[in-house]
């Protein structure tokens, strides 16, 4: 059988033995092969030889489309478990044959059982959040370590980008942080009432409002606010310095990042928190004012009970939470702005988890704080 075209010529013989022997003449070329690929291969498949000889003697070129129906034939005959053999073939072609040679086909892994893999993902699971943790509470050593070092030499610290960072974190909260306060003193005294009323003791909604407010609302609320707002931010204004390369240039410079970039946002949130936890409970005494002047107490009763229902401890007690609960925030989003990937949706991702670690750390270290205030009675 021959099969022809202007330049290429392809000849099959059946040998003693059922050997098939294709002789190849001219060019083995994507112009005269792509079109008779499937025929090729479907004579040669078809035919099942225990043996197939490729004569190659009389081929005058070869491209990378010729060399991959050779390897096509080959690898059939290989599944097959046949013989395949070239003869002839010119250096250079036997040089760029080589190049395609991609070896026997791998054997497929072998599937774990169901239970095996549960415990496989559940076990990888662990073991990256423990990583991921240590990478927080180390990053958050060392920023605490400069931290320290910055507040003896304070000239080291860049105190103009830290005043831009208190304006953007501060003040641009304020709004938003006092809204949420007398919406929750509102709903606190709202829902606090009701309660009391079943004892008769409607008044100390007032304490009650005051008490959960000074001690862990205000404080969590503002933070919840703060972590939202600022450690988004940082973690995507750090994570496009990094797609962008501008990290790897800092250190180019050798220039600290965690101090130029890390303590000015952590100074400023640790700044600004206090003060907006302030604006925080005074609208959430608001909030349970009218609440309770509309349910029909005097005003001066209202004043008189909201100015006696806590002392300076809870107040002072508060807002030494809203420090160490800044300090968290800025520090846990900008260590997701430096571990953020590359691509499109990298900066997105970095401030998800900027925001969602920080809460998660928030809420952790207040359980400690609660702990440690009734081990000491506060």
């Amino acid at each position: 059988m021959v099969a022809a075209s202007e330049r290429t010529i392809l000849e099959y013989e059946t040998l003693e033995g059922g050997v098939l022997r294709l002789i190849v003449k001219g060019k083995l070329d994507a112009e005269n092969v792509g079109s008779r690929w499937t025929q090729v291969v479907d004579r040669v498949v078809g035919a099942k030889p225990p043996r197939v000889e490729v004569d190659a003697h009389e081929m005058e070129s070869c491209d990378g489309v010729g060399i991959a129906l050779l390897q096509e034939l080959k690898a059939r005959q290989q599944q097959s478990r046949g013989e395949f053999h070239i003869e002839g073939l010119r250096r250079e072609l036997a040089e760029l044959m080589s190049l395609f040679e991609v070896g026997p086909a791998a054997p497929p892994e072998r599937r774990s059982p169901a239970v095996v893999r549960f415990f496989e993902s559940a076990g990888a699971a662990a073991m990256g959040l423990l990583r991921d943790l240590q990478a927080q509470i180390s990053f958050v050593g060392e920023t605490a370590w400069k931290l320290g070092g910055a507040v003896l030499h304070p000239g080291r610290i860049r105190w103009g980008d830290t005043i831009l960072i208190v304006e953007k974190a501060g003040a641009g909260a304020v709004s938003i942080t006092a809204l949420m306060g007398f919406l929750i003193g509102l709903i606190l005294a709202f829902q606090s009432s009701i309660a009391m009323a079943m004892f008769g003791a409607e008044i100390y909604t007032a304490d009650l409002v005051v008490i959960a407010t000074f001690r862990e609302l205000g404080p969590l609320i503002t933070c919840f606010v703060l972590a939202s707002r600022s450690g988004s931010a940082f973690a995507a204004e750090l994570g496009t310095m990094k797609v962008n390369e501008e990290i790897d240039a800092v250190r180019t410079m050798g220039i600290d990042p965690v101090r130029f970039l890390v303590l000015p946002r952590t100074i400023a949130a640790v700044l600004v928190a206090p003060l907006l936890t302030m604006f925080n409970n005074l609208l959430a005494l608001v909030g349970c004012f009218v609440v309770m002047v509309a349910t029909g107490f005097a005003p001066e009763v209202v004043v008189d009970q909201l100015h006696g229902a806590a002392d300076l401890v809870d107040l002072l007690g508060g807002l030494a939470k809203t420090l160490v609960f800044a300090g968290l925030i800025a520090e846990i989003g900008c260590l997701r702005g430096l571990q953020t990937g590359t691509g499109a949706s990298a900066v997105g991702e970095a401030a998800t988890r900027a925001v969602v670690s920080g809460i998660v750390a928030i809420v952790a270290v207040d359980g400690l704080f609660a702990v440690v205030y009734y081990c000491l009675g506060i």
